[in-house]
């Protein structure tokens, strides 16, 4: 798929975020089809420089296209980019780190990833298909209660039980390979519906982050931030739904809240005060971009300026 059928989220409003200096150096941590690593060094000069990061071979086949001695490139998850940038002799020199969370429109796309229920495909949902296990063979030998904790905690699926025991009863009979099959068993499985929300969502949400161990993932990336970002660097962060979103503003704030200490112990300010103040509030898409593109409805992006 080309870049240009995907579109990459706020573009605009995260480029604004960055505050990007001409000269400067900046992570692109997840690269999808490349639409905020082109506005980024569209932006910069002959100095400047991006890194940029992404699991999936296809993202990293995508961005051959790109012919720009000013782009590194590496195939890598968030923990694997963090040791590269540290081995890079980056850290506290970033200006900026960008990451745009989810899956990206040509991963929905193609049934033969698995991560959609729109068109039947394998159920597979990895976003490294060299690596780890696929959702299929996770299904396959899961307990009913690890089933069930997974739907509940990352997809906040009110018939996490009820959908795990249906999982099981069918297994027993024949696999579960495909993510129609997957789709039809939760419709069935499922009393009441949300209106406009096929009932399989919640279940294919929690079964990706599952796969993919997207929130450690993120928690991982957070942690090393404040250690890779130049003062007055930046951190952007768009995701696509509350648990990720949860993890960002929390660890915004914590960061910006510094060592609590009692008031009265000889300690200098500035040991105690926080790594990051957050820049701004949510910025969540206009109705412009929404109906140029609905994926975007649930984009939130947040900013924290290094101190």
């Amino acid at each position: 798929m080309q870049h240009d059928q995907h579109h990459p989220v706020l573009l605009e409003e995260a480029m604004q975020a960055l505050a990007i200096q001409p000269a400067g150096q900046y992570v692109d941590a997840t690269f999808g089809r490349g639409g905020h690593t082109r506005a980024l060094l569209a932006r910069l000069n002959a100095e400047g420089r991006v890194w940029a990061a992404d699991r999936d071979p296809q993202a990293i086949a995508a961005a051959q296209t790109i012919k720009d001695s000013r782009l590194t490139l590496w195939r890598a998850s968030f923990t694997e980019l963090l040791e590269q940038l540290k081995a890079a002799a980056l850290a506290g020199k970033l200006h900026g780190m960008l990451f745009d969370l989810g899956v990206s429109s040509p991963q929905l796309d193609q049934p033969e990833r698995g991560f959609s229920f729109a068109a039947d495909g394998p159920l597979d949902m990895r976003m490294d298909p060299d690596s780890g296990e696929s959702a299929a063979d996770w299904l396959a030998r899961a307990t009913p209660e690890q089933i069930a904790d997974v739907l509940h905690h990352f997809g906040e699926e009110r018939y996490a039980r009820r959908i795990a025991r249906a999982i099981v009863e069918t297994r027993t009979q024949q696999p579960l390979r495909t993510t129609k099959a997957l789709a039809d068993l939760i419709a069935a499985a499922i009393p009441t519906r949300e209106p406009g929300k096929h009932p399989a969502t919640r279940t294919f949400q929690a079964l990706r982050i599952h796969i993919n161990n997207e929130l450690n993932q993120l928690r991982t990336a957070l942690a090393a931030v404040c250690e890779l970002l130049a003062p007055g660097g930046r951190l952007v962060v768009i995701s696509f739904h509350s648990l990720e979103d949860r993890i960002v503003k929390h660890f915004i704030r914590e960061q910006s809240r510094g060592l609590a200490l009692p008031k009265r112990l000889p300690v200098p300010a500035a040991t105690t005060q926080g790594q990051l103040r957050a820049i701004g509030g949510l910025i969540r898409p206009g109705a412009a971009e929404i109906a140029a593109n609905p994926r975007a409805r649930s984009a939130r992006l947040r900013t924290a300026e290094r101190l």
